[in-house]
């Protein structure tokens, strides 16, 4: 089964809540008005990610593309 990281830019981010509209298992509104990727860590550059399985890759490939500012990417990981 394939895998996929997110890769979320915070900073990047500007609350407009979509994603969490889209797609609240993975992502919820955090108390300074933008938002948090469930789970994920941050990594040496900053940004947060996260390993998911196939099974999540769509509802979260819908979350980058609502995302008016493209703070998130989501990528097949070479396994």
């Amino acid at each position: 089964m394939a895998k996929y990281k997110i890769t979320f830019d915070r900073e990047a981010c500007i609350g407009a809540i979509a994603c969490v509209s889209v797609n609240p298992k993975y992502w919820l509104t955090a108390e300074d008005g933008k938002v948090d990727l469930k789970g994920a860590k941050k990594n040496k550059d900053g940004k947060w990610e996260l390993i998911i399985g196939e099974e999540d890759f769509v509802i979260n490939r819908d979350s980058a593309e609502v995302c008016p500012v493209l703070a998130i990417k989501v990528e097949k990981v070479e396994e």
